[in-house]
């Protein structure tokens, strides 16, 4: 089984700087632990010359970004060769010319990261530099970058011989794949729609965005510039391509686009799932949004990668030898008990102190010390302490529990909200109740989070809930014996357990303003009131007991959970492995399965206009149901009571078919149960969806028709 895994962005190492953030690193990490755990994984992704960029912070605070041309000769990377031996080439469509891309390859371990590189003689200046900078430019340079990561990505897979069990899609930029494999089966005269019943078959999409403005929108006009002598081959009219990404009149939504030609999407956490499933609501408000099909599976990190010397040290004398294939695995994780607390606090003192060195810190070992490290958006709410300087002063000068605040990271040169947040720490860093208290690191990347998650004693997270889709800067944290102190978002939410670190509820109604100071107020008290006393609650040999009981369960507890290893191990148990099979099933007898899938959905459309709830009648115990189906076979739908059941989810009761009452005319009924008082008090309603056993899932076709009330 051979899983194709493109993705915009890949943190594989400090030394090759084509990621931006978060998304990034967990592609690189997603890599790693393929190889790690044997699966044949191979990764897609662009090579770009001037990376994301080089943070330069002066001294008013102001970000300058700069953008060093990397030389590829001097990258971890090689190029691809073709059978004779020569560079391999592709060209891809970019509006009325074919722009040529250089393949590159990243290798990790078995696994292989295919990178494009459109830096080439045979290519125009302009075309040369569309692959010069992660998310730069303007709209029409990034929709030429997502043309060349999923049009271009498949033809270098193709090139290359590979035909892929599974493909995944790490975030909607790269969704134009999808069009490409369609593209090729039309090529073979394989009508459109069954050729989207393959494709889809086999495909994963995984969102991390809980924003609307996180996902890339492109009018029809930017589409057509760049597609439009592309929609031909794909073997269907402009309107019903354009359709798979439509929301509104005429925009093109790519995330739109992942979901309708994937068979599973997954959000990043528990929460982000949710979350999701309210954002997706929107473009089929006919289906409820606990009924979206997106499930989750929660992000984690590549242990092995961020795990400092220090503690990597003590896992191996006494957890187990060979811990890091076992780092999934709670039983060994248990043993972090057996560590006595004196050693494993010298060993973060050590990992600490290489950090002080490393940064230039002027600070002491001893001193409680605070990371907040990540991409500067606003949502993030890194200046949010700055509010009372007065109280944060008390904080961070305490006679008795100093506390130092280190902060890091980058905003996109054309966020200038983040980039203001940037100069307001600078400013505060500068003033002088606040000099050698709280820092500020520049050029923020994997090496320096390396540092900062290994040495750092408290990771600080306060995004707006719940607009943390994961986070995994505290999971690196965690496996290094640093506490987290975050708002209960993301992965936090269903990983805090009350005595692995601390949580803040995270205020959802109110102002923005009301919000913050909630927030705000709770992190104070947690400084003053808990995490600062704790912390130096000393010994006699130098060391707090209580501190050493909570990194131990934090490490006891996070550690075997949120690593990539299970989580890898999940894609593949929940969605590789049964879309592989799913994938070779509707593939098999050309197609004959595709075709059938396609020829329903086809039928099922053109008669949905008469598919009608007629009425509905609570009739002692029973509720009946009377549905007009017309052409459609009454065992080619689901009819169901739904209703609320009080707590944010849905009751649901299936309906039985009864008979025929007349010419397409049927009746559906089960043992309600309740009284009729209790059915208005749910808002309960009959809804009927058609059904297939080869569908992926039960509202695959986006179409419901409910009763009138």
């Amino acid at each position: 089984m051979t899983i194709a895994y493109f993705s915009a962005e890949f943190g594989l190492d400090e030394s090759l700087p084509i990621y931006s953030g978060g998304l990034g690193i967990l592609a690189g990490d997603h890599v790693k632990a393929a190889n790690d755990i044997g699966i044949s994984l191979m990764g897609v992704g662009v090579l770009y010359r001037r990376g994301y960029f080089q943070q330069r912070i002066h001294h008013d605070g102001s970000q300058e970004a700069l953008y060093p041309v990397m030389d590829p000769n001097r990258l971890p990377v090689k190029p691809v060769l073709n059978d004779w031996g020569d560079p391999l080439f592709v060209g891809v469509p970019v509006g009325n010319r074919t722009v040529f891309l250089k393949v590159w390859c990243a290798e990790v371990g078995k696994a292989k990261v295919y990178l494009m590189d459109s830096d080439i003689d045979r290519n125009s200046e302009a075309d040369r530099r569309l692959t010069d900078r992660l998310y730069g430019g303007d709209q029409n340079t990034r929709i030429c970058h997502e043309i060349i990561l999923g049009i271009g990505g498949v033809r270098v897979l193709r090139a290359l011989g590979v035909e892929p069990d599974v493909w995944h899609m790490n975030e909607g930029h790269v969704a134009f794949l999808t069009l490409e494999r369609i593209r090729e089966y039309s090529a073979q005269g394989i009508p459109f729609d069954t050729a989207l019943e393959a494709v889809r078959a086999n495909t994963v999409f995984t969102t991390h965005t809980p924003v609307p403005a996180g996902h890339d929108v492109f009018s029809f006009e930017l589409l057509d510039r760049y597609l439009s002598d592309y929609y031909w081959q794909l073997g269907e009219e402009r309107a019903k391509i354009l359709g798979l990404g439509r929301i509104g009149e005429d925009q093109f939504n790519m995330t739109r686009l992942a979901i309708r030609t994937s068979s599973r999407v997954n959000g990043v956490s528990k929460l982000h799932a949710q979350v999701s499933k309210e954002l997706f609501h929107q473009w089929t408000p006919q289906i409820p949004a606990q009924d979206i099909p997106v499930t989750a599976i929660t992000n984690g990190i590549h242990t092995g990668t961020w795990a400092a010397p220090e503690m990597k040290e003590l896992f191996t004398r006494f957890l187990s030898p060979d811990w890091e294939s076992q780092v999934a695995d709670p039983q060994i994780w248990n043993r972090i008990e057996d560590i006595p607390d004196q050693e494993l606090w010298d060993a973060h003192i050590r990992a600490k102190q290489r950090m002080i060195e490393r940064l230039g810190l002027p600070i002491s070992q001893n001193e409680l010390t605070i990371g907040f490290a990540r991409r500067f958006a606003t949502y993030k709410r890194a200046a949010l302490l700055f509010a009372d300087p007065e109280r944060l002063d008390r904080i961070v000068n305490h006679p008795n529990y100093p506390v130092c605040i280190i902060y890091a990271g980058k905003a996109h040169p054309n966020d200038y909200p983040g980039q203001d947040l940037i100069r307001t720490i600078k400013q505060v860093s500068l003033m002088e109740r606040f000099k050698n208290r709280i820092f500020l690191v520049e050029n923020y990347d994997i090496k320096i989070a390396s540092h900062l998650v290994q040495g750092v004693d408290v990771w600080l997270n306060t995004p707006l809930k719940p607009m943390e889709a994961s986070g995994t800067s505290g999971m690196k944290a965690a496996v290094n014996g640093v506490l987290n102190c975050s708002v209960l978002d993301g992965w936090w939410s269903e990983a805090f357990n009350g005595r692995n670190g601390w949580g803040i509820e995270g205020a959802m109604s109110g102002s923005r303003e009301e919000r913050d100071q909630a927030d705000r107020e709770a992190v104070y008290r947690l400084l003053e009131e808990e995490i600062s006393p704790l912390y130096y609650d000393w010994d006699d040999s130098g060391i707090s007991p209580g501190w050493i009981a909570k990194v131990k369960e934090s490490i006891r507890s996070l550690a075997p959970v949120y690593n990539t290893n299970r989580m890898v191990a999940e894609y593949r148990e929940n969605f590789y492995q049964p879309l592989a099979e799913r994938g070779r099933k509707l593939l098999a007898n050309r197609m004959e399965a595709a075709a059938r899938v396609a020829a329903y959905k086809r039928f099922i459309r053109r008669n949905w206009q008469h598919v009608e709830v007629q009425s509905v009648e609570l009739s002692g115990p029973m509720v009946q149901a009377v549905i007009h189906l017309g052409p459609v076979w009454n065992k080619d739908v689901r009819v169901e009571a739904v209703g609320s059941n009080g707590y944010g989810g849905l009751w649901k009761q299936q309906l039985d078919y009864a008979y025929e009452i007349g010419r397409g005319i049927h009746l559906f009924q089960a043992v309600y149960g309740g009284t009729a008082e209790e059915w208005i008090r749910s808002n309960a309603n009959v809804r009927v969806f058609p059904v297939s056993p080869e569908f992926a899932d039960d509202f695959e076709m986006e179409l419901v028709a409910w009763g009138r009330k």
